[in-house]
């Protein structure tokens, strides 16, 4: 008796982003990870996420990024994993066009501190002017060093006004929404994923599965003080080198 799930091979693109948009609303913001059987969120020498998961995660990667508003990454992980410009490839570019969108998702880097490099290609290379959500502190710092970030991108504070050193994730979340941003695909890392979810703001967890036993000290998904958020499963694909793709919504 074959109890695999399906494959995504057998699914076209616009079939699997019926899956993976099934009943989301707007706003809706969604997580994407990868994590090894053991629970890595990280595999290899490198120490990084993208030895993990395979061409078919790369394809539901790309397919969840062309259907969003913004996509909204910390600083963090786009420093470790290598970002570059937010820019889509031009047969997302062409999805997007026929279904009245931007050519582009924004990109929203999360940066308590603003150590970030204005000349980085993540700035100048950018198809649409990237967002920093930050602390209300760090905004109005005055510094060269936000002057600077102020000129290539939009510098937003997300603090309340009892604690400006502090970025609030709701407010943050809220500030996205009020400019038009409500189809929000993050992309790590874990310590800001766990902030989200102990906001309980997770509408979703896209969530891949590597067939590896990575063991040693590799980081978790979720990072920082213990909550627990109920999901329940929407679907499970099979994919190349049996990675498992799956779809996780908030449990209400």
């Amino acid at each position: 008796m074959n109890v695999l799930p399906p494959s995504v091979a057998d699914l076209s693109d616009d079939e699997l982003l019926a899956l993976y948009t099934a009943d989301a609303s707007s706003p809706w913001l969604r997580v994407n990870f990868v994590t090894t059987l053991d629970g890595s969120a990280t595999g290899g020498d490198d120490g990084l996420s993208g030895s993990l998961g395979g061409p078919d995660d790369l394809r539901v990667f790309d397919l969840l990024r062309r259907v969003a508003d913004v996509v909204l990454v910390a600083a963090g992980t786009v420093r470790d994993e290598g970002y570059g410009p937010m820019v889509l490839h031009d047969d997302d570019v062409a999805w997007r066009r026929a279904h009245g969108l931007p050519d582009h998702p924004v990109f929203a880097i999360v940066s308590g501190s603003l150590s970030l490099d204005p000349a980085s290609r993540v700035f100048t290379e950018a198809p649409v002017r990237p967002v920093l959500l930050t602390s209300a502190a760090a905004a109005s710092s005055g510094s060269s060093a936000v002057e600077a970030l102020s000129r290539v991108a939009d510098v937003v504070p997300c603090s309340n006004e009892a604690d400006p050193d502090t970025l609030d994730v709701a407010l943050l979340r809220d500030e996205l929404v009020a400019r038009g941003l409500g189809t929000i695909h993050c992309e790590g890392g874990p310590s800001f994923f766990g902030a989200l979810a102990a906001a309980d703001l997770v509408d979703e967890l896209t969530l891949t599965v590597d067939p590896s036993l990575e063991g040693g000290a590799g980081r978790r998904i979720v990072r920082g003080s213990a909550q627990t958020r109920r999901m329940r499963p929407a679907h499970v694909l099979r994919g190349e080198g049996d990675v498992l793709l799956t779809r996780w919504v908030r449990a209400r």
